[in-house]
C-alpha cells in the first residue's frame, strides 16, 4: 500500500520495514499494520490537535509534569511553541502510560518506542493470529461476563495502584485476544493523585464495564466496584491483591457541626486571651 506520510519517518529511518494495512482511523490517532525486523507491529500516527475529536483535553492533562518550567509557561500561553510542547505531552503520554502499566502487570500492549508522533507497540492478535477484535465486536454469554468483568476489575485495581485511570475506557477500548481482555488507549491516561476529576473518571470507567458486561450478565448492574475501590485507594489500603466484593456501604455518620464550630470559637477565644496577655506584659 502507499505509505502514509506519518509513517515515512519511520521508513526512512529503518525502523520499519514495510507498511501492510490500516488497522483503524479513530477520533485520536489512525492504526496501522507494520513489518518491523521480521515481525508485525502496530504504529499509532496520532492526529494533531484541530484533528482530534477528544475534548476536554486540559481535564485529562491536569497533574502531569511537563519538562521545565518554560515549557509549563508555554502551555498556558497556547502559542506555538506551547502547542507545540502539548502534542508532544499527548503522545509521550501513551507510551509513558504503557510502559509503566506493563511493569505493573497490567494487559496493555507492549510499547517499543515513539518517532516523529508515531507510536510503536505490540500487534495483540487472536488466536489464530489476526488482529483481536474489540470487546464491542464480540459476543459472549453471562459466565465469560462475569469472568472478564471480574479480570477487568483487577486490571482497573492494578492501573490505580501504579497510579494510574484509564479516563476513557470503555468496550471500544478493549480488545480480547487468545488469552483475555487487553486495555487499550492511553494517552489521556489520568494521573490519580494530582488531578481533581480522579475519582469522577475512575467511577465512569468502572461504570462503563459494568455496563457492558451487564448487558448479558444482569446481576453485575447491582454492583458498585467503583465506590468500593476508591475508598480502598483513599485509605491507602489498596493493592493488586485487594479482596473486591462489589458492595459500598457509605458513611451515615452525621457530621457534629456544632461541636467543630464549638471547637473554633473556644480556640478563637484562646487565641485572644493570649493576645491581650502578651500586649498586657508589653505594656508594663
Amino acid at each position: 500500500m502507499k505509505i502514509p506520510n506519518g509513517l515515512k519517518p519511520l521508513i526512512d529511518d529503518g525502523m520499519v520495514d514495510t507498511v501492510v494495512r490500516r488497522l483503524k482511523s479513530g477520533k485520536e490517532a489512525s492504526v496501522f499494520i507494520v513489518a518491523a525486523g521480521g515481525e508485525l507491529r502496530c504504529a499509532k500516527v496520532y492526529k494533531e490537535a484541530q484533528q482530534r475529536g477528544f475534548h476536554k483535553l486540559a481535564q485529562y492533562q491536569e497533574g502531569r509534569k511537563t519538562r521545565s518550567s518554560r515549557d509549563t509557561r508555554a502551555m498556558g500561553r497556547r502559542g506555538r511553541h506551547g502547542r507545540k510542547v502539548q502534542e508532544a505531552e499527548w503522545q509521550n503520554a501513551e507510551v509513558q502510560a504503557l510502559y509503566r502499566l506493563v511493569a505493573a502487570g497490567v494487559r496493555v500492549p507492549a510499547p517499543y518506542l515513539v518517532h516523529e508522533g508515531v507510536l510503536l507497540m505490540e500487534l495483540v492478535r487472536d488466536a489464530h493470529g489476526d488482529p483481536a477484535p474489540r470487546l464491542n465486536d464480540m459476543d459472549f454469554d453471562a459466565d465469560q461476563a462475569r469472568t472478564w468483568h471480574g479480570f477487568m476489575m483487577t486490571q482497573i485495581v492494578r492501573m490505580l495502584c501504579a497510579g494510574l485511570i484509564h479516563g476513557d475506557l470503555s468496550e471500544f477500548n478493549v480488545l480480547v485476544d487468545a488469552a483475555g481482555p487487553v486495555i487499550i488507549d492511553l494517552p489521556q491516561a489520568v494521573d490519580a493523585a494530582g488531578n481533581n476529576n480522579a475519582r469522577a473518571m475512575l467511577e465512569r470507567d468502572v461504570n462503563n464495564m459494568r455496563a457492558c458486561f451487564g448487558r448479558v450478565a444482569p446481576e453485575l448492574l447491582e454492583t458498585d466496584y467503583a465506590r468500593e475501590i476508591w475508598k480502598l485507594y483513599e485509605a491507602g489500603e489498596l493493592t493488586p491483591e485487594s479482596t473486591l466484593t462489589g458492595r459500598f456501604i457509605p458513611d451515615l455518620t452525621v457530621p457534629d457541626v456544632d461541636g467543630v464550630l464549638q471547637h473554633i470559637d473556644e480556640e478563637r477565644r484562646e487565641a485572644e486571651e493570649r493576645l491581650r496577655r502578651r500586649q498586657d506584659a508589653d505594656a508594663a
